[in-house]
């Protein structure tokens, strides 16, 4: 391993967005956040957005990651990096969920911790869905097209997969258990696997179970170095856990463990989960998530030293906040997953995701040129529609607006601004009595704030730090602010979001639908 670890030292924090340099300033006002600091350093989170339980792979000098999807479609996000610190969304490997129960929102089920993998030339990502097994799905570019999902292995509550390829050709899968669905938890299996990912080859062994010492132990992954086999998997639970590594010199064990990595005298709550991945130089990392309530599980990198055959996570074992970046050959530019959308045609921006699965014709950005057009299926009380689009909140705080045209509403229809979670929020337009009229949806409360508004109305939602939400709107001259007040939760599993909606009170007609000119995040006024 390169000495220079050894010697790094966490870089003090800066105050202020304005006291980075130029080309970083200019960078942060065109993302909600920006980790790269412009001057060798990056800080925490290096994802300001749920990318849930990410895992990483480097081929060559690229890094890519995938994360969690839970019942979002697409699903299985790619992002590809260069330095590990600036992201950028790349595509998805799966499209739809197997099954017909996602045609309907099925909140916290769907795509668990997934593993992306570089293995005989092609990628893998074995992913589990927790109340049908393991499934596998592979692509000669991380971008795609991926295969089809495959069925490695049926089992309710088989959770967190992670494949490994010996150097003696034999391959072998670990995985962990939802206590929610197979009633036990704790523990870790490795099984054999077929070395095309195809199957299982047998029912292996549980390797570690120590519920005493590391209760709620998941999320593995398999790695060896230097003749040591190892697993590092996460305890203790999302909020309040810590990561483990476990060691072997034999693939079935006994394994001895350590913690490696603890919130300590930190903010950072719950540090685990995640992937130890070396650059091309030999320098390791460690991308884990932190559980940041309505933001979901965001993404932390943190550099890794080997002492005595143990990895050393951080600063002595605790998050560190900000750092030196990692030493690569490339010199990227900085970049962030896109977040705003102008609509300018092609297909779908890749930020969105609907609520469960998707069909085509529930939108059109080529019906009206420079729009995103959304048909209005029935609907009644909000709820859990698939049809919601939405994004992951990019960071503690912001604004986003967009521009409605609501020509082609009809009586009874209605669309706007949603804030999901748990509890959600429409900030919307409705036609009501041949009148357009302006609504706040709160799960089944409904308020009217006023009519008739002209037939174009721009919309808006500030979101502060914490989740306290503020709507305001404009139909012609400056914004009007709403008095009342909405706080953001997060949902199952995974962070709040926000996104567009529409719906219609009656059977669909063909000519029914809602447009939108834009959607656009800025940063508020005074935030870092």
């Amino acid at each position: 391993m390169g000495a220079t670890w050894f010697t790094m030292k966490p870089v003090p924090p800066t105050d202020s967005i304005m006291d980075r340099p130029a080309a970083v300033k200019a960078a942060h006002f065109g993302y909600p956040w920006q980790p790269d600091g412009g001057d060798g350093t990056y800080r925490n989170p290096v994802l300001y957005a749920d990318y849930s339980d990410p895992d990483v792979v480097r081929v060559g000098a690229d890094f890519f990651l995938t994360a969690s999807s839970f019942n979002c479609t697409p699903g299985l996000p790619i992002l590809h990096s260069r330095d590990l610190v600036n992201w950028k969304l790349i595509g998805h490997a799966l499209n739809n969920l197997p099954g017909p129960r996602y045609e309907q929102c099925q909140p916290g089920c769907g795509v668990w911790a997934p593993t992306i993998r570089f293995q005989a030339g092609q990628f893998w990502i074995f992913f589990p869905m927790p109340d049908e097994g393991i499934f596998v799905t592979t692509a000669s570019h991380p971008a795609g097209p991926w295969s089809e999902p495959h069925l490695v292995q049926a089992g309710r509550g088989l959770i967190d997969p992670c494949p490994f390829w010996d150097e003696d050709g034999l391959a072998y899968l670990v995985h962990a258990y939802a206590g929610s669905r197979a009633g036990i938890k704790h523990r870790l299996r490795v099984c054999p696997m077929a070395a095309d990912g195809s199957r299982l080859l047998g029912g292996g062994q549980v390797v570690f179970d120590d519920p005493d010492k590391h209760p709620t132990l998941e999320g593995p992954k398999f790695y060896k170095r230097d003749g040591w086999y190892y697993l590092l998997a996460p305890a203790g639970g999302v909020e309040t856990g810590w990561q483990v590594a476990l060691r072997s010199r034999f693939v079935y064990g006994p394994y001895e463990d350590k913690i490696v990595l603890a919130q300590g005298g930190t903010p950072v709550n719950g540090p685990h989960q995640g992937a130890l991945v070396d650059t091309a130089g030999g320098d390791s990392w460690f991308v884990h998530f932190q559980a940041a309530g309505i933001y979901g599980r965001v993404t932390h990198l943190q550099p890794v030293v080997w002492e005595a055959g143990w990895p050393v996570i951080g600063n002595r074992g605790e998050p560190v906040l900000h750092h030196a970046k990692p030493q690569v050959a490339a010199t990227p530019g900085i970049c962030a997953p896109a977040t705003s959308d102008e609509f300018a045609g092609g297909p779908l921006s890749l930020q969105w995701q609907w609520n469960a699965n998707h069909r085509e014709e529930w939108y059109s950005l080529t019906a009206r040129r420079g729009w995103l057009r959304l048909y209005l299926p029935p609907a009644g009380a909000l709820k859990e529609l698939p049809n919601w689009l939405l994004q992951k909140f990019p960071a503690r705080d912001f604004r986003v607006e967009s521009l409605l045209d609501c020509s082609g509403l009809p009586e009874g229809g209605e669309g706007g601004l949603m804030v999901a979670g748990r509890s959600s929020a429409a900030w919307c337009v409705r036609r009501q009595n041949g009148k357009l009229g302006l609504w706040l949806r709160r799960n089944q409360k409904e308020t009217a704030i006023g009519a008739p508004l002209a037939e174009r109305v721009r919309l808006r939602v500030t979101v502060r730090d914490g989740g306290g939400c503020e709507f305001s709107f404009a139909d012609g001259g400056e914004f009007a602010v709403l008095s009342e007040r909405f706080t953001a939760t997060q949902g199952v599993w995974i962070g709040a979001r926000v996104g567009l909606y529409a719906m219609g009170r009656s059977s669909r007609r063909i000519n029914e639908h809602l447009d939108f000119d834009y959607f656009r995040f800025s940063p508020v006024s005074g935030s870092v």
